[in-house]
């Protein structure tokens, strides 16, 4: 039976379902069979590839590529047949096993492989090894292209506003000027290296038995360098080997790899909320969409609602995040069950964080800078110039410069005039009193532009 998204219990499944859809191919019930079934298949080859173990014979090219057709061609009907060889085992590996069993029975040539299937392992070989396999598809697929959308956004807007002046504001008061390209620099360095660190966070497997030490590897077949094949086997699915386990792979790089979308997410919420106040200001202006509204009471409302629902996904995000990053790494004793429930969640997390991703974008697509509003709060701010001219003043030897800015403009704005006229009695160089004469808050934004223009 079809589920309509207006009855689906999770946002994600529902009304999010279109922008979180690219996830579900990585993080599905169904994926995660299929991942299974692929390490199953590629355990049995491997298998079948050692000559100490002579009870498994090489397998021909044409039964290698019906081996690996099972998962290359794993369809929503095979998630079926597991789901209901599950209802009987209550074991949801043990189904995907039987499964296996149960398509290769009816070829002679397989058949004496048959009990191979699975060979030597625990459950949790199988699914530490699933789960790195989907963690890096999901990353490499969906994750790290809609991160790098996002950062070429930023970066293109942060080029385009290098020039333009915007007011600071440090603890909400104004501050010496910067221009808003700059500031959007300032997110994109930040999201490149949180990028890095997330890609570049490590995905290990291990196949090494009930509680990793190949015991009953050891008790078969006594001549196999077991943990070497294993090695071999790990490293063949692209992942790194993890050498030392108990029953499961600790999931110390789940958590990192966790931690490291966490960060990026932390540094998303900061700009979701400084892109929102400017809004506010009037800093950027949004774009408008013919029939749709902003409140369902006061028509004139244009509302961030895309950063604000960036903001609330990151926010369910990282609530997973750090739960996974806290949670997972913890096992009582060799192992227990608590991990297997939670990651089954992954991909929810990482659903909100794609949502959130595509929430912004949309957002940062209708946003225009307004220069005449930025303009108007420069323009009302020339106080901002008493840090640029008590510095002046220091260079050159004049008294208590901190000062008397500080009685000049402390908890009081002033006007053009009022500091041309403290200028203008400065006992200054002409050259360098007529630059600070010449400067205004719009033009005392330092390297700002530079920087920009370099991100």
């Amino acid at each position: 039976m079809s589920l309509d998204p207006l009855e689906a219990l999770s946002p994600l499944d529902g009304r999010y379902a279109g922008k979180a859809a690219p996830l579900r191919a990585a993080f599905s019930e169904s994926a995660l069979m299929r991942r299974r079934i692929e390490v199953e298949v590629e355990w049995l080859l491997a298998l079948g590839d050692e000559p100490a173990i002579p009870e498994v014979a090489p397998f021909d090219p044409a039964r290698r590529e019906a081996l690996r057709a099972l998962y290359r061609r794993f369809a929503l009907d095979d998630a079926r047949r597991i789901k209901a060889i599950e209802a009987t085992t209550n074991h949801d590996v043990k189904a995907v096993e039987y499964f296996i069993k149960e398509r290769l029975a009816g070829d002679a040539a397989l058949a004496p492989a048959l009990e191979f299937v699975h060979f030597a392992c625990t459950s949790e070989d199988i699914n530490n090894l699933a789960y790195a396999l989907m963690l890096r598809d999901a990353r490499a697929e969906v994750l790290l292209p809609a991160i790098d959308a996002a950062i070429d956004t930023l970066a293109g807007m942060a080029n385009a506003h290098a020039d333009l002046p915007m007011l600071s504001r440090t603890h909400g008061q104004t501050a010496s000027p910067t221009t808003l390209g700059k500031e959007l620099a300032n997110v994109v360095v930040r999201l490149r290296r949180q990028r890095s660190q997330f890609a570049a966070s490590a995905l290990l497997g291990k196949i090494n038995g009930a509680v990793g030490n190949w015991n009953a590897h050891v008790a078969a077949y006594p001549e196999v360098d077991w943990p070497a094949f294993s090695r071999r086997f790990v490293e063949s699915l692209d992942l790194e080997y993890a050498a030392y386990t108990t029953q499961i792979e600790p999931h110390d790089m789940i958590a990192e790899c966790c931690d490291a979308q966490r960060r990026l997410n932390v540094v998303l919420v900061d700009l979701c909320r400084d892109v929102w106040g400017y809004v506010s200001l009037g800093y950027f202006r949004q774009a408008t969409r013919a029939g749709e509204v902003g409140s369902s009471t006061m028509p004139h409302k244009v509302n961030p609602i895309d950063f604000e629902n960036a903001e609330g996904n990151l926010g369910l995000a990282n609530a997973l995040l750090g739960h996974f990053s806290e949670k997972l790494p913890i096992s009582r004793f060799q192992r227990d069950l608590t991990d297997s429930t939670v990651l089954r969640a992954l991909g929810t997390a990482f659903g909100h964080t794609l949502v959130a991703l595509e929430s912004l974008q949309k957002g940062l697509g209708k946003l225009s800078a307004d220069p005449q509003r930025l303009a108007a709060d420069l323009d009302g701010a020339w106080e901002v110039l008493a840090e640029a001219v008590q510095t002046v003043m220091r260079r050159h030897g004049l008294p208590q410069p901190y000062e008397q800015l500080k009685a000049l403009t402390r908890g009081h704005g002033i006007d053009r005039a009022a500091m041309q006229g403290f200028i203008a009695g400065l006992a200054l160089p002409d050259d360098v009193r007529a630059r600070l004469l010449a400067m205004t808050p719009g033009s005392y934004t330092g390297l700002a532009a530079r920087l920009a223009r370099d991100v």
